[in-house]
């Protein structure tokens, strides 16, 4: 029977071959530094905009007496701590429901908005912790989170079938986050960081398999472009969760 498969015995059919996956290997390695790029983008800005909220609302620096200033006492204070406390979710849930209407500019705009509207929030944590253990749990979470996501980059198990699974698991954590709120109890609060950790462990090598398996789909450029975008929105709240809660778990308190 005739060998119907000509690329097998030419030399050309071979090298298209070859150069069509060094082309998608190319493309896929850059799809994928946008994506990081953007993450961390947002991440410094998150920093950055918490060390400037700090600043304003503590009048007085580590080893000493916390004092808040008025701007301190009215962010974490009076009733608008709760539009600062939920604001990043408020967030989330818009983006979300306009991500299909958005431009990639519009949606990249408001990813930025998002990240310091987070830093705005997590400022908290140096008035709570100490700066070197925030410091310290930041690279944990960061050397944790580059392993998850190399694993989910590399690995040839579908994750997929965690998926749904994950998500669920995340809907339990904010409404549990939210009832103790009004609870405070200490060890629910202490399972809950155990639990946050373990799930945004799995979103992130998921949440990498994901966005990978999205660059095949040959999108133009406009839709790729933003598909970087909310592409990095998910690894930056992988990471924002997982270092709350190894913050929770590892951070040291003020006195």
């Amino acid at each position: 029977m005739s060998n119907f498969d000509r690329n097998a015995n030419h030399g050309y059919g071979a090298g298209f071959a070859r150069a069509g996956t060094a082309e998608i290997d190319q493309g896929l390695r850059a799809y994928m530094l946008g994506v990081y790029n953007y993450m961390v983008l947002g991440l410094a800005v998150t920093g950055l905009a918490a060390l400037g909220t700090n600043m304003l609302a503590v009048a007085q620096g580590a080893g000493k007496s916390i004092v808040l200033t008025p701007f301190g006492q009215a962010i974490y204070l009076s009733p608008l701590k709760w539009v600062v406390i939920f604001a990043p979710l408020a967030f989330v849930f818009f983006l979300s429901a306009r991500a299909n209407s958005l431009s990639a500019a519009t949606a990249r705009n408001l990813f930025l908005a998002f990240a310091a509207v987070m830093g705005l929030s997590l400022s908290t944590a140096l008035i709570v912790f100490t700066g070197a253990s925030v410091a310290r749990v930041f690279f944990i979470t960061s050397a944790a989170f580059g392993g998850l996501s190399i694993y989910g980059y590399m690995t040839k198990r579908d994750l997929s079938a965690f998926g749904s699974f994950l998500v669920m698991g995340v809907w339990g954590l904010v409404i549990a986050g939210v009832a103790n709120m009004f609870l405070q109890s200490t060890g629910l609060q202490f399972a809950l960081s155990i639990l946050s950790v373990l799930i945004f462990a799995g979103l992130t090598a998921w949440d990498t398999q994901s966005i990978k398996d999205m660059y095949y789909a040959g999108d133009g450029w406009e839709v790729a472009q933003k598909k970087s975008v909310f592409g990095a929105l998910s690894l930056y709240l992988d990471f924002i969760n997982m270092f709350q809660a190894l913050l929770s778990l590892l951070g040291d308190r003020r006195d």
